[in-house]
């Protein structure tokens, strides 16, 4: 008899909802006027995620931290361009267009009616969500992320892959550990360290002087991980040209605080949350209200059809 496996999708939430609202016309409105593009956009992306891919699970991620204090104590500049406001006693708010953020609280209320699992964890963020449920799975999971940082989750042998939006969600690029080797020359683990070398500014991780993608790239085929790398600095006889040497030795304190910073975290405390995909709204009469109150239309009545399939 044939091992059925349940097929887990995991949604990077904010990084949808950020390309739904800058792929969808602010033009997409309320009844009174107020933005619903992310909204709308959003649940588009759902409809088609799940007409596409047929997960039986399916969990909707959050950033209950997008910057957590853990991960700012090792590194100060992480994600510090992006502060719009700091907070002592809580997250740090995130520079967010005026016209989104309103509209993640509708979100969140439609996901929660329609009975779509929505994990957020205080003290991290999606990413560590999503690496905590990916290492827990038993089956195949698709995690579908605008956030490359994800792709050091991919895993061939456990059917772990990113599906990446190029444009819109009608086209994904079908992330394994053949594209990760093609185009970088890792796997999964290694691009972990591909991005702590090269540095990302996105994030604010500043990377070790000198060393790009490419050369980074090249100094893991060479030493095989992080870890290698670093005993080639030590090892006169390792095939590092001086600047190299030089740089890496130099950059020792930013690579013994880094790994913590770049890899998502598999230990997150995840509450207890039924993951089964819905076939039916777990709170019709909320649902209704929200989609006459923000016009929600058929972008809501596609994604229903589809759930009842």
């Amino acid at each position: 008899m044939r091992k059925v496996t349940r097929r887990l999708m995991l949604l990077d939430t904010a990084s949808l909802y950020f390309r739904a609202y800058f792929g969808v016309p602010d033009s997409v409105k309320a009844p009174d006027g107020t933005p619903v593009n992310a909204v709308r956009g959003l649940l588009e992306f759902i409809d088609r995620l799940v007409r596409d891919h047929h997960p039986d699970d399916l969990v909707a991620c959050m950033d209950a931290d997008w910057r957590p204090h853990w991960r700012v104590q090792l590194i100060p500049s992480y994600k510090a361009h992006r502060v719009a406001e700091e907070h002592e006693a809580g997250p740090d708010e995130e520079a967010v267009p005026d016209t989104l953020s309103p509209q993640v609280p509708v979100i969140e209320d439609v996901l929660d009616a329609l009975g779509i699992a929505r994990v957020g964890v205080a003290g991290y963020e999606a990413d560590d969500v999503i690496g905590t449920f990916t290492a827990r799975a038993k089956g195949p999971v698709d995690i579908v992320t605008g956030d490359r940082d994800l792709y050091q989750l991919v895993d061939d042998a456990r059917g772990v892959r990113v599906l990446y939006p190029l444009k819109g969600v009608g086209s994904l690029q079908l992330t394994d550990e053949a594209f990760l080797r093609e185009k970088y020359g890792v796997d999964g683990p290694g691009y972990a360290d591909l991005a702590l070398l090269r540095g990302d500014p996105s994030d604010g991780l500043p990377g070790v002087s000198g060393i790009g993608e490419k050369t980074a790239a090249k100094l893991l085929a060479e030493f095989g991980d992080l870890a290698g790398i670093m005993a080639a600095v030590d090892d006169p006889s390792a095939k590092l040209s001086p600047a190299q040497r030089r740089r890496l030795d130099e950059a020792r304190p930013y690579v013994a605080l880094a790994p913590k910073v770049v890899r998502v975290a598999d230990d997150v405390p995840l509450p207890e949350v039924d993951t089964t995909l819905p076939r039916a709204p777990r709170d019709p009469a909320a649902l209704e209200d929200l989609a006459a109150r923000w016009g929600l239309g058929g972008s809501l009545q596609r994604l229903l059809t589809t759930l009842r399939m």
